[in-house]
C-alpha cells in the first residue's frame, strides 16, 4: 500500500517508497492506470538506485491525471514526456543536467525531426547519449513517442 502526499499545487501523488533498498518515485499499479486492460503490476515512474536515477518511459500523458495529451501531435507528446522527465528527476533529487542517457521510441520515422528538436531544447548544453528506435506500436494507439531516461547524481548532490 502506498500513501499519497500533496504537492504545492494541491495535487495528490503517491509518496515515494523504499523497497529492496531503492527509492521508488510515484509508485502505482497498472490496474489503476490501464483500467481497460486486465493487468495487475506494481510499478513506479522512477527508481533511485545508489547514485543513479532510472526514469520509466514517458509519453504524452499527464502524470497527475493519466490523461493523454497531444493526441495526433508527436511534438506535443515529446514536450509532455520531457516535462514529465524533468519533474520526475526533480522528485528524485536530480536535475536535467544529470541526464546521461535517453532512449527515444517513435512509431513513425517521420516524427524524428519534431521529437528530436523538442528533446534538444530540454537538453541544451547537457550532451546526454541517446538511442533512437522506430517501433511498430506503443502501449496505447494514441501514443506516438516514448522517452526513457537515466541520470547519475554527482557525489555532491547525494544525501
Amino acid at each position: 500500500m502506498t500513501s499519497t502526499t500533496s504537492t504545492g499545487g494541491g495535487r495528490r501523488v503517491n509518496a515515494p517508497i523504499v523497497t529492496g533498498g531503492h527509492t521508488r518515485i510515484r509508485p502505482f499499479n497498472t490496474r489503476d492506470t490501464y483500467p481497460e486492460q486486465n493487468l495487475d503490476n506494481d510499478l513506479c515512474q522512477a527508481v533511485v538506485a545508489g547514485d543513479t536515477v532510472y526514469v520509466r518511459g514517458q509519453i504524452g500523458q499527464d502524470l497527475d491525471t493519466s490523461e493523454s495529451v497531444g493526441i495526433g501531435d508527436a511534438e506535443a507528446q515529446a514536450e509532455q514526456a520531457m516535462a514529465n522527465i524533468k519533474m520526475l528527476l526533480e522528485e528524485a533529487g536530480a536535475r536535467m543536467e544529470h541526464l546521461v542517457k535517453l532512449t527515444i521510441y517513435l512509431v513513425d520515422p517521420r516524427y524524428r525531426e519534431a521529437v528530436y528538436r523538442t528533446v534538444g531544447r530540454w537538453t541544451k548544453g547537457v550532451h546526454p547519449i541517446s538511442t533512437g528506435l522506430v517501433v511498430s506500436a506503443l502501449a496505447r494507439p494514441e501514443w506516438l513517442c516514448e522517452i526513457d531516461a537515466i541520470a547519475v547524481l554527482p557525489k555532491e548532490a547525494q544525501a
